[in-house]
């Protein structure tokens, strides 16, 4: 098939044909378990980032062989495209500055995704308590003026929910609340200590 064919059929929605002899192929005409497993990572890394454990499951789950997965895992990381460090920098700008995450929180979905706990650590080395404090502070502006009108101690609950759902350990959660509400202090909320 010549590959202006190829690009058609691809164009119409139809699989390519698996590839000739010779051209990444075992003698038979199948495809290499190398070259399947770069291609299905190649895939799942055009959709997103993702964490070398988690790369090396989707390998496992598709019944790509361990040292097969081991060996084209590291050729990736060889070439920068399966970055454990990078990966971790670029979850907690995304969880962290998007999503206002505490530390705790992207340090506990980094270790889901399979980062090790050095790499995150690394990540998460820069982000003092000073940040954290000013991040809380930023999104208890931004929802205050949704609940105005309110009792205090409806405020006071829902803006410590909403803290202690992004992982906001509950000194913070008291501080930036006791700033930010006349009245905060002497509340009683369901998140202290």
């Amino acid at each position: 098939m010549s590959s202006a064919t190829g690009r058609r059929r691809e164009r119409a929605g139809e699989a390519p044909s698996a590839p000739a002899a010779g051209s990444g192929a075992d003698g038979d005409g199948e495809p290499d378990s190398h070259d399947i497993a770069r291609r299905i990572v190649l895939q799942r890394l055009t959709q997103r980032s993702r964490s070398r454990a988690e790369l090396a499951r989707i390998l496992h789950d598709r019944g790509c062989p361990d040292e097969v997965a081991a060996t084209v895992l590291d050729r990736m990381a060889a070439v920068g495209l399966v970055d454990d460090a990078a990966y971790a920098g670029l979850v907690l700008r995304s969880r962290q500055g998007t999503k206002g995450w505490a530390r705790s929180a992207v340090a506990r979905d980094l270790r889901q995704r399979g980062v090790d706990d050095q790499v995150a650590d690394a990540a998460l080395a820069h982000l003092t308590e000073a940040d954290e404090l000013r991040r809380a502070h930023e999104l208890v502006c931004r929802r205050l003026p949704g609940l105005a009108g309110l009792p205090v101690q409806v405020q006071t609950r829902r803006l410590s929910g909403m803290l202690t759902r992004r992982g906001y350990p509950s000194a913070v959660v008291y501080r930036v609340l006791r700033a930010a509400l006349p009245g905060a202090g002497t509340v009683q909320t369901d998140h202290d200590d």
